[in-house]
């Protein structure tokens, strides 16, 4: 068991291809939050960001559960889960009230009322408000406050960012975690979390997207003026690269992804080029050219930059409002040559993101695949502070 002057800090992010849990431990002496245990295990029980076998789901939950505590030395009791899918779906909404007080002060229950009429809306009868973010509050006609408790007015207005979410997703995420005997300290989706582990206050002043690429699905936060603008997952992922090599190819889902990983990039066919990989370095026998590899990678990275080309249009400011560029976290970012193909695509700088503010075994966690659990793992940090943490601290 960790000190009893310490407390533990833990983000569970349930992957399509993965499980990952993240135990860090905050001490007053540094600004760092030290990372002392790393679990993960491989499922099937998830696709597209959803679960669809609870069995196969909580067995890998506790597998890497299970390995994180042994590497943490604790018992992990509570976590804040990851949500994904692209049944998560985002809008930007406002709610206005009469300040109570007679002195016309403003209070935090008057806050608390003007979250609750942006929060308002009318949804299916199948979905649910995940998480309400406050992004500014305008008080008698005077915008862009961040935090308007104490201050004098007779209305109150709140600008929130609602994420919502389908019930019977999430019945069945809750029950994985359940099942696998732990408490879920609260949910946040991929991009959220993996924004709170990379993004820094500069970027996102200036305008920043942050495109998480996982197997299945990609995340999508785009940062305006310091607050949340948009978020979307889109069901696109990095093994529908694999996939597409599989067919062309004619190979296993398994070699497809050797081959994937060790001689892909993202970069435009050359029609001169008569490099030839020799598949013999990763146990397969026979050869491959270099231009007839790039070309089915390239035809999926081609669509996949239309989405989000698309998907940066709909920010309140559209892409040319982002000027931190696209910050890359996720699995499916370890592509060779990624950010520079995006780059050119996108006309916006692009980078790869990197977990900050974080000690420890970090050379574990270095792997962008990490990002969304380390995320969590910070937001674990803040329970049982409000949801505008999400802007003031990622």
């Amino acid at each position: 068991m960790a000190a009893k002057r310490e407390t533990t800090y833990v983000g569970l992010d349930i992957g399509t291809t993965k499980v990952a849990c993240v135990v860090g431990v905050a001490h007053p002496e540094s600004p760092d939050v030290s990372i002392m245990g790393l679990g993960s295990a491989p499922t099937a029980g998830v696709k597209r960001g959803v679960v669809v076998d609870l069995e196969d789901t909580v067995s890998a939950v506790t597998a890497a559960l299970e390995e994180a505590e042994r590497m943490s030395g604790t018992v992990i009791e509570k976590v804040t889960v990851s949500v994904d899918g692209s049944h998560i779906q985002s809008l930007n909404s406002r709610g206005v009230i009469a300040v109570s007080r007679a002195d016309k002060q403003i209070s935090r229950e008057d806050m608390a009322r003007a979250e609750d009429a942006a929060a308002a809306l009318s949804l299916e009868a199948n979905r649910e408000i995940l998480r309400v973010i406050p992004r500014s509050y305008i008080v008698d006609g005077q915008g862009g406050i961040v935090d308007p408790y104490g201050m004098t007015g007779v209305r109150l207005e709140i600008d929130t960012h609602v994420i919502t979410a389908s019930i019977p997703a999430m019945k069945n995420l809750d029950d994985a975690v359940h099942r696998a005997g732990i408490v879920s300290n609260g949910y946040v989706i991929t991009p959220l979390a993996s924004a709170r582990a990379c993004l820094t206050k500069r970027q996102k002043e200036l305008g920043v997207a942050l495109i998480d690429i996982g197997a299945e699905t990609t995340g999508i936060a785009i940062f305006e003026d310091g607050k949340i603008s948009y978020t979307n997952i889109i069901p696109l992922g990095s093994n529908h690269i694999t996939k597409d090599l599989s067919h062309a190819l004619r190979t296993t889902m398994d070699t497809a992804e050797k081959i994937k990983c060790q001689f892909g990039a993202a970069q435009k066919p050359k029609a001169k080029d008569a490099t030839k990989y020799d598949l013999s370095d990763i146990g397969i026998r026979g050869s491959l050219l270099a231009r007839e590899l790039n070309t089915i990678i390239e035809a999926r990275l081609a669509e996949f930059c239309a989405l989000i080309t698309r998907e940066l249009a709909k920010a309140d400011g559209g892409a040319a409002m982002l000027a931190s560029g696209v910050i890359l976290t996720g699995g499916g970012s370890k592509l060779k040559d990624l950010p520079e193909y995006m780059e050119q695509q996108l006309k916006l700088p692009v980078a790869l993101g990197q977990a900050r503010s974080i000690s420890g075994i970090i050379d574990r966690v270095k792997d962008p695949a990490y990002a969304t659990a380390i995320g969590l793992m910070l937001e674990d940090l803040e329970k049982p502070q409000t949801a505008d943490s999400i802007n003031d601290k990622i």
